[in-house]
């Protein structure tokens, strides 16, 4: 059903459903060889305040400051209160309450089949897409990048991972093994892939949504030596709350991320594209802790504005004005109809968008700055909403707070302005009305196995149930596995559904102590199955405590193996996928990680 449903509406959105971005006049030529490149920073938990630019003296990020400098600043840019929801709506330009995304792991995180996103638009538009870094939208395919418009993936599809440095990730499906500290590697990756597209003459799309500051806190000595005793100078509006250790190993990684960026923008530069390359810098959160955000109320996980305004940087030689400053208030949600129309490319889609175009505030800011238009910006995070219009924000609990005035909504002025209230409070409840109808925690989408178009497909100890005295590693499953398997009647299920029937090799990601080699790994699918005896055993230690700069509250890791369990019949349909442990000659079974299927291809 998902397979079909994604066909149908891919092949109709590609053909059928193509619509220009609302606004001004195009701004780009015709020709594909002549639009823009796009190049896209998003980072992980790294609040407004982490800047130098936003006047953080804390830290230095001479690169990300330059982007304002020789483009366009927004004042003021909201994204959501946490990853996945930002992802989505930037991916889509509509509110992520629309499109399935309703939860950060498990299954909660992934985007509906039927939207269609950005890199789908400029895929057919002719561009070369590529993502590198921390998805966080979905790991199966369809939901995974190479079913949502890009080329190229690496990185992990996951909402946080548990070792930065060499560690497992993906390349387009297939788990690889990542070279050094993981943001300066998806910086390289995405910097071969700009090469290849320059040599290939066809424009890129490069989206790179790193995964820092967001823990665990893991940054090379470089950055922590510069850090690790050094004193603040600006703090959080609540110094009481700080965690020292914490914000300097997140103004580390911060840098760390500001000199990737410089090495982004010194590529361009070498391979003569800077002009006509268009850089998208901005963060999908508020800070992940008590530190330096400018005085305003709220981190990661907040609906008031620290948790959800970001900076928003945009620029583009060949077009934007060194030194823009818009005062227009803009959305993750607007930034697919304002790329789009600045590169001169019709959006790919059937849904009424809630973005809106912004290229001509970017383009024309003095004109646009003069004349802007009012309009509301909502925030939904576990079920708070708050909404947000060029000067106020009507909080989740409908207090109302005239930003202009009181960034820091310490004064609650809702009797002062009555009308406006009942005006804001109105629409929240019309936002809910509309944009939440169909939203749901309680999700009953299966996890897919099969696609016809993907030859791997990755099912985590994350999206398993646990069943019998087995326990996940940790509380955030997101990088966990499983242990304590005791009992041949424990087992781990998934609410699964095969796309389509075929012959796979299945893997099991595995730990097992010496003591307990012998023991037989089954899966079954319906009346089917395979099974191994596990003659190796491979008992390594946790990992990440001696790389942690403080100590982490998400799983440690371990370096799982694989273990072949042979091949495996899977018929298309629904069912529950069952691992267990049938046959323990010790006291204990294996340590799971994860599941790989890879397709057998039948020869023509």
């Amino acid at each position: 059903m998902y397979r079909h449903v994604y066909y149908l509406l891919f092949v109709a959105g590609l053909i059928g459903f193509v619509h220009r971005a609302q606004g001004a006049e195009s701004v780009a030529a015709t020709t594909a060889s002549d639009r823009p490149n796009i190049l896209i920073v998003l980072t992980d938990d790294q609040g407004w305040g982490d800047l130098s630019l936003n006047g953080n003296k804390n830290l230095e990020t001479p690169n990300i400051d330059a982007l304002a400098a020789t483009g366009a600043q927004f004042e003021r840019f909201f994204v959501c209160p946490v990853c996945s929801p930002t992802r989505a709506e930037f991916l889509t330009g509509r509110y992520h309450t629309r499109s399935g995304v309703f939860s950060t792991s498990a299954g909660g995180e992934r985007l509906n089949l039927d939207e269609l996103t950005i890199a789908d638009t400029f895929k057919a538009a002719g561009y070369t897409t590529g993502a590198f870094g921390k998805w966080h939208n979905g790991m199966q395919y369809p939901y995974h990048p190479n079913g949502r418009g890009f080329d190229e993936y690496y990185g992990f599809t996951s909402g946080h991972w548990g070792n930065y440095f060499d560690p497992m990730l993906e390349h387009n499906g297939k788990i690889v093994r990542g070279e050094g500290f993981c943001v300066d590697d998806f910086t390289n990756k995405a910097i071969s892939f700009m090469q290849r597209s320059v040599k290939s003459g066809k424009p890129f799309f490069a989206y790179l949504p790193l995964n820092v500051p967001h823990s665990p806190m893991q940054v090379p000595d470089r950055w922590w030596n510069k850090f690790k005793d050094k004193q603040l100078i600006n703090h959080h509006r609540d110094p009481k709350r700080e965690d020292v250790g914490h914000i300097r190993a997140a103004l580390a990684m911060c840098e760390n991320v500001d000199w990737n960026v410089g090495r982004l923008t010194a590529k361009l530069e070498e391979l003569g594209i800077a002009d006509n390359t268009i850089v998208v810098f901005f963060h999908d959160n508020g800070p992940n802790g008590s530190r330096f955000n400018g005085d305003m109320k709220g981190r990661k996980g907040s609906t008031d504005e620290g948790g959800v305004r970001s900076p928003l940087l945009v620029r583009w030689p060949q077009k934007i004005k060194p030194g823009t400053y818009v005062k227009q208030i803009g959305g993750a949600i607007d930034l697919l109809p304002t790329l789009a129309h600045l590169a001169g490319v019709p959006v790919v889609s059937k849904k009424k968008l809630d973005g809106i175009d912004l290229s001509t505030a970017i383009i024309n800011s003095d004109t646009a700055n003069k004349a802007i238009p009012d309009r509301m910006i909502f925030s939904h995070w576990n079920n708070r909403v708050s909404v947000r219009t060029q000067q106020f924000r009507l909080d989740s609990a409908g207090k109302l707070f005239d930003i202009k005035s009181d960034p820091g909504q310490r004064m609650d002025v809702s009797a002062m302005y009555p009308a406006e209230t009942r005006r804001l409070t109105t629409a929240v409840a019309s936002f809910r009305a509309d944009a939440m109808a169909d939203f749901t925690r309680q999700d009953q989408r299966p996890f897919l196995i099969g696609h016809a178009d993907a030859q791997w497909t990755q099912l985590p100890a994350r999206d398993g149930i646990a069943h019998g005295e087995i326990l996940r590693s940790n509380r955030f499953p997101n990088c966990s596995f499983y242990r304590n398997w005791k009992k041949t009647t424990d087992k781990v299920t998934w609410n699964a559904e095969v796309l389509e029937s075929g012959l796979y090799n299945v893997q099991v990601y595995y730990v097992l102590k010496k003591e307990n080699v012998g023991c037989r790994v089954e899966l079954t699918f319906k009346n089917n199955g395979c099974s191994k005896v596990v003659t190796k055993y491979h008992d390594p230690p946790l990992i990440g405590a001696a790389e942690d700069r403080v100590v982490r509250r998400e799983s440690y890791v371990k370096r799982f193996i694989p273990l072949d369990l042979g091949t495996m019949q899977l018929e298309a349909g629904a069912g529950e996928l069952t691992l267990t442990v049938p046959e323990m000659p010790g006291d204990e079974g294996i340590e799971f990680r994860l599941l790989m299927f890879q397709r057998i291809l039948q020869a023509e």
